[in-house]
């Protein structure tokens, strides 16, 4: 009888994610054998294809249509509600999840089943004002989601190396998809009208549990934390390199909301709006295709500082050039330098934290990036910004990000910013464990951690 570990496989063949090489014993051949990844894209490609057609359900409801004054209090309101998962409930529950066998597939399944009482409740009330606390209540679900998931990936990929490729695979499929499903929902919409498109939307939320309840029961973190990885994941090009992601991400949020209420003063201001999320997809499918291959021909590091550049660059041009269409134009610059961005910080911390676990870390950092996201938001929001204030504003705000990187990494290359201490700590912990893991063949590292470069 196979000897089983706590995260449910057998002990007497290699686990892909640890060290690099497909299981010996996987039915790979098996028609019926549906790798573990394929689930995850399969779940993926469903909440992306909800999220679009909820997005089409809301273009002619009172959530669009509403005077922008008291939209501004509405969204004000639950867009501070919406910190409350992320800034309290996500570090405290966080780390419980992570050690439950289908800890993060559980959190997963009940989004995505909230989801769908969320467009059944929704049907019938597109023009009442109890669809403001109903919509933010699916834009968090949605952004729970997008953590759980960033924490899931390690579990599900062969390897290290294939890391930064599925991620790519995930945001170019939710990109296809959500881009695909919007034509028939448009179709619905015209046909039924909303009622009917949010029904859809339940039915489509509906199959993404079922697919969800298939995904395997990882454990994302067996063990705490180690000394070793709470040290790596301070390393400094990665608290740069978060640094940076956190700036990109704030610009982002900071442009949706910008666009959102100020195309509302203009002419055909919906229709801007629609275009300006359907250039943000376009150019996140983009982001997603170019970023692998950037990889291969330049420095991860420079990969941020061009995103951070494009951004600041894309803002500057659009304040003093003006016009609807250049601020459409930049929410397309903002999503393709963060998609770059994402998977540039993705690999580095590969590179630069290879004991870490690599789900829980990107569930961490997950959680941070949409908090930036919120909290960027809330500015357009409290403060009314002209076409051209807004994106001089994103533009100030990534120049600085950009000069802080910069000067970060000067400093990481004349010696690095953490202490004499804090570094020989970090390589006699480093050294321990190798050379443990070395003299020890039969010791198997913690469920879910990578193994170390260089083995």
């Amino acid at each position: 009888m196979p000897k089983v570990g706590v995260d449910g496989e057998d002990q007497n063949r290699p686990h892909p994610a640890r060290d690099g090489r497909a299981p010996a014993l996987a039915p790979h051949h098996d028609p019926r054998y549906v790798s573990p990844f394929r689930r995850l894209a399969r779940v993926h490609a469903l909440m992306a294809a909800g999220d679009a057609v909820m997005a089409v359900a809301l273009a002619d409801s009172l959530f669009l249509s509403i005077s922008p004054d008291v939209a501004r209090a509405k969204v004000l309101q639950f867009l501070a509600i919406s910190f409350i998962p992320f800034a309290v409930v996500a570090p405290l529950i966080g780390p419980f999840i992570d050690k439950m066998r289908g800890g993060r597939r559980m959190v997963i399944a009940l989004a995505a089943s909230l989801r769908v009482i969320i467009a059944l409740v929704m049907i019938g009330r597109v023009d009442d004002v109890v669809l403001f606390p109903l919509a933010f209540a699916a834009l968090v679900l949605q952004k729970t989601y997008a953590v759980s998931k960033s924490a899931l990936v390690p579990t599900v990929v062969r390897g290290e190396e294939e890391l930064v490729e599925a991620n790519s695979k995930l945001g170019l499929l939710s990109g296809l998809i959500g881009a695909a499903i919007a034509i028939p929902a448009v179709v619905v919409q015209r046909l039924a009208g909303s009622d009917a498109t949010l029904a859809v939307n339940a039915v489509v939320f509906a199959v993404a549990l079922l697919a969800a309840l298939r995904l395997p029961r990882e454990i994302v973190a067996a063990r705490p934390v180690a000394a070793l990885e709470r040290l790596e994941l301070r390393a400094p090009s990665i608290v740069l390199g978060a640094g940076a992601m956190i700036a990109l991400r704030a610009g982002v949020g900071f442009i949706f909301f910008h666009l959102a209420f100020w195309l509302r003063g203009q002419d055909s201001g919906t229709i801007w709006f629609g275009l300006a999320l359907t250039m943000s997809v376009l150019a996140t499918m983009m982001g997603n295709i170019a970023a692998p291959i950037l990889r291969r021909q330049v420095p991860v590091e420079a990969m941020l500082i061009g995103a951070l550049g494009l951004l600041c660059a894309g803002a500057l041009g659009v304040a003093f050039a003006g016009g609807v269409r250049a601020a459409v134009a930049l929410a397309a610059v903002a999503n393709l330098a963060a998609a770059i961005g994402r998977l540039a910080f993705e690999a580095i911390i590969q590179r630069d934290a290879p004991d870490a676990n690599r789900g829980r870390a990107f569930a961490t950092f997950e959680v941070r990036f949409q908090l930036a996201w919120v909290s960027a938001g809330l500015a357009p929001v409290l403060i009314s910004f002209s076409g051209s204030l807004g994106p001089l504003v994103v533009a100030l705000f990534a120049g600085a990000s950009l000069a802080r990187y910069v000067q970060g990494q000067r400093r990481v290359r004349s010696g690095g910013t953490l202490g004499p201490s804090n570094l020989s700590r970090l390589r006699q912990l480093s050294d321990r464990v190798r050379s443990g893991r070395a003299t020890a063949p039969g010791r198997r590292p913690p469920p879910g951690s990578a193994t170390p470069r260089g083995r």
